[in-house]
């Protein structure tokens, strides 16, 4: 096959986060000048979002890291554009630019769309983390606030994030002294549980150790402001401060598949959008119940596989295995959590000071996690 644009086998790529770079990246690797990727992306940057829970407690931002810049370096076009609509018979995204974009393959990465879960909360967004938080925390090393809650919701997110803040936020009020009592609402059966039980026991002795009171198998509504009942029982407790994280759903895009609940696109075992042709998907908006970049990643690297061998590469497909490893932060020293995911539990728990795989930051992925590392920052560092 040529190097030409003709003739190069086009793949799309919808999305700018975790998933989408490590599948880019991927594609380069496993088919070469075979295929011509296109990022499309409303975004002008990468993220590197699980560092945001440390900005209200006053460390620097997350890393940004333009894409246009990493478009240049690894060799895809950009395109800082939204997917619209796709039209799978005739193997066209649509764009809000009104654009038309061919494929040979498609990859959806377009992550999940975020919503409150709780009328009178704080419901957490990410993308503005410091400006929501950082005058809490004041309040709470101040002595302001006395009584404050974290709560998961029902229609469950990657949990780690709220786990991380309730830890952070009970140091803080250690080490200044003030008197502020922390509660963590989950409707998880033990905390992390998607981890098992090593990680789960040792994580409700940390937040133990924290005097952070865990209440497990809950799911809470706020009928008022700083009012949380807890079902079942009906059981309402009252605190001065609620911050929640958000729901998640499928990104409802015309075109592509929604499963159910929650809209997500359906997906096979190596990644394949169900009942549509060269198209695949990976990350948030996938139906696949863990919602973590780790998972992501691996998911676009099954994703990337497929793409690879369809445009004639010499690589042989592989269903997709979900390992969790993570890294929980806090203002202490970050604990290494990990899990082989079978029937939707956590197996082979491990939770420890040091890292058991070659962690080079948060997010644990092949290609990307490498990449960044090799241009340093603080998405390299977690300690």
């Amino acid at each position: 096959m040529t190097s030409t644009n003709e003739n190069r086998f086009r793949v799309v790529i919808a999305g700018g986060g975790v998933a989408a770079l490590e599948a880019a990246l991927a594609l380069k690797d496993l088919a070469g000048d075979r295929i011509a990727t296109t990022v499309l992306s409303p975004q002008a940057d990468f993220v590197y979002r699980p560092m945001r829970v440390r900005e209200p407690f006053a460390y620097s931002g997350a890393q940004q890291y333009p894409l246009a810049d990493i478009a240049r370096e690894v060799g895809f076009e950009y395109k800082q554009d939204a997917f619209k609509w796709l039209d799978p018979a005739k193997r066209t995204v649509h764009t809000s630019g009104g654009e038309a974009l061919e494929y040979d393959a498609l990859l959806l990465a377009m992550g999940a769309a975020q919503r409150p879960a709780l009328n009178h909360a704080e419901t957490i967004d990410d993308s503005r983390l410091d400006e929501q938080l950082h005058g809490l925390i004041q309040d709470v090393e101040g002595g302001y606030v006395h009584k404050l809650a974290f709560v998961v919701p029902s229609r469950m997110p990657w949990p780690l994030p709220i786990y991380e803040l309730a830890l952070m936020t009970a140091q803080r009020a250690y080490d200044m002294n003030a008197q502020t009592s922390i509660t963590l609402v989950t409707p998880e059966d033990a905390p992390l549980a998607i981890f098992g039980n090593e990680v789960s026991n040792q994580m409700e002795r940390l937040l133990k150790d924290n005097g952070i009171v865990t209440i497990t198998a809950a799911h809470c509504e706020t009928p008022a402001p700083g009012e949380l009942t807890l079902h079942p029982g009906g059981r309402t407790l009252r605190f001065e401060r609620i911050v929640a994280l958000p729901e998640l759903f499928g990104p409802s895009t015309p075109g592509v598949p929604k499963g159910s609940p929650g809209g997500f696109i359906p997906i096979d075992s190596h990644c394949q959008v169900r009942a549509l042709e060269r198209v695949w998907a990976a990350g948030d908006a996938t139906d696949f119940a863990v919602k973590h970049g780790g998972i992501a990643a691996q998911q676009a690297d099954a994703a990337a596989r497929a793409i690879a061998s369809l445009a004639g590469a010499p690589v042989q497909p592989e269903p997709f295995h979900p390992i969790i490893r993570a890294v929980l932060i806090s203002l202490d020293k970050p604990k290494y959590l990990s899990a082989h995911i079978t029937g939707g539990h956590g197996s082979s728990s491990e939770i420890s000071d040091t890292p058991s795989w070659s962690a080079t930051g948060k997010i644990d992925a092949k290609y990307l996690a490498p990449f960044l590392e090799q241009r340093g920052g603080v998405a390299a560092r977690t300690a």
